[in-house]
């Protein structure tokens, strides 16, 4: 039995790897012969024709649209990359079995698969953030880098000017953070109307941008963008003798026009608004608020870890920092931390709770977590929901709440511990690495109070069997 398969999901950094991992151990344990193609960051471990050709099946683990058309009349098995994560064997077998399978159509499945009109607005919303990181992260690491020169060192009117800071921030705040909302909407509008909505799009998030209602308007602009310029594209019909020239130049026209007067005369004014209202009070959170909202976003970042809970306030936080406010994505950084970390801890702390297997994985942990990739945590949670999950919760509370409480801010919206060797880019360091330790001790105790022994848990579990 010869098994392929591709796994991808919209930022392409974890569970793309994480599900093909999966579900490579889980075929080579049965004895199948398997390779699977990872569409992550870059594209690896790519399928040959022949490959594809000598495949008995394809199993698809992907949260993103892909080009079936080279699977074109194979068996495909097409699940999500948590599921892959959480079931490998299962799917497996279903696969083998021709259970949810279907026979792809060079004709008619790869338009189907990708057809964005079917996408979940949270896809779309996820297509924009994959295209506004870039942006962000490298954007917001070279700003860090401008303040190692000093806090002024960036400011061309002020004595301690330095060149070389000032071009940093340029780059990085000035250019790269400026793209960063019509980055967003672009990237929403593209994932409902492909290339067409690329345009429309653009000038949404530019405007929300201009307009003052950052990065809120940008997601609204960018969906309205999307499903105006989709509609003029798809619905509208036109003689096949002026198709091409409708859609090289009225679409685009009429699209980009109603998006423009949509966002300048209805959407930028009241979403300013509001978002100049939640800077102030973001801004204006005492110790006790400031818990309370750093409780929230620990709780959301360990509750899915990296799913769309996660993701949501992550992408709500970075957007903050372009207003200013740049407390919470420093909790966020916190909370997302922890979990990684806090099952490494546990690991090592209470090692007869733990499998061979989970104590390997415990090891990867301490780097996945002090680079902010939550995602390391999911295989123990997978393993042991129950249990994990709300202690992972929990510690990522504990640190959140403790970072807002302390108002902790950061210049950086990615890089973990790391940042923190890059002089002003925590404004303060001893908080920041107090409610790291403490919501990692937390982590690990809970996990270890809860979790049973290795031995007896599988004796109770050959028991109820």
């Amino acid at each position: 039995m010869k098994i392929i398969g591709v796994t991808a999901c919209p930022t392409g950094i974890a569970h793309t790897y994480m599900a093909a991992e999966k579900l490579q151990k889980a075929a080579e344990a049965e004895g199948y012969q398997v390779k699977i193609e990872t569409q992550g960051a870059k594209t690896e471990n790519v399928l040959t024709e022949q490959e594809i050709k000598e495949a008995d099946v394809v199993i698809l683990a992907v949260d993103k649209g892909i080009d079936l058309s080279r699977f074109a009349g194979k068996t495909i098995k097409k699940v999500s990359t948590s599921k892959a994560i959480k079931d490998p064997i299962t799917i497996l077998e279903e696969a083998i079995r021709g259970e949810g399978t279907f026979q792809s159509s060079k004709d008619t499945e790869e338009n189907s698969s990708v057809s964005s009109h079917k996408k979940g607005l949270y896809s779309h919303f996820m297509n924009g953030v994959n295209y506004m990181l870039p942006f962000v992260i490298a954007g917001g690491i070279l700003i860090a880098i401008s303040f190692a020169f000093g806090i002024e060192a960036s400011d061309p009117d002020s004595g301690k000017y330095n060149v070389i800071a000032g071009a940093l921030s340029q780059i990085g705040g000035g250019t790269a953070f400026a793209l960063m909302v019509p980055a967003l909407a672009a990237g929403i509008a593209s994932s409902i109307a492909g290339r067409a909505g690329f345009a429309p799009g653009l000038i949404a998030g530019t405007l929300a941008a201009a307009g003052g209602s950052g990065f809120l308007g940008g997601m609204i602009g960018g969906i309205l963008a999307g499903y105006v310029t989709d509609f003029t594209a798809t619905k509208i019909h036109v003689k096949q003798s002026i198709s091409a020239i409708f859609q090289l130049i009225v679409v685009p026209l009429i699209s980009i026009t109603i998006v423009g007067m949509a966002m300048v005369f209805l959407i930028d004014t009241p979403i300013s608004w509001v978002l100049n209202g939640l800077t102030e009070f973001l801004n204006g959170l005492g110790e006790t608020s400031g818990l309370m909202f750093g409780l929230l976003i620990g709780v959301m970042m360990a509750a899915d870890m990296g799913g769309p809970i996660n993701k949501a306030i992550s992408t709500f936080s970075i957007g903050l920092m372009s207003a200013g406010v740049n407390a919470p994505i420093a909790a966020c950084m916190m909370a997302g931390m922890t979990p990684p970390l806090g099952l490494a801890l546990a690991t090592v702390i209470f090692k007869n709770k733990f499998t061979l297997e989970e104590k390997t994985s415990g090891k990867s942990c301490w780097v996945l977590g002090a680079s902010y990739i939550t995602e390391g945590a999911i295989p123990f949670a997978v393993a042991d929901p129950i249990r994990v999950i709300p202690s992972l919760m929990v510690g990522s509370a504990v640190a959140a709440s403790i970072s807002m409480a302390a108002g902790v801010t950061s210049m950086a919206p990615h890089g973990g511990v790391w940042v923190m060797f890059i002089p002003n880019v925590i404004n303060n360091l001893p908080m920041y690495l107090l409610a790291l330790v403490v919501g990692t001790l937390v982590t690990a105790v809970m996990i270890g109070l809860l979790k049973k022994p290795i031995k007896q848990e599988a004796l109770t579990n050959t028991i109820i069997e």
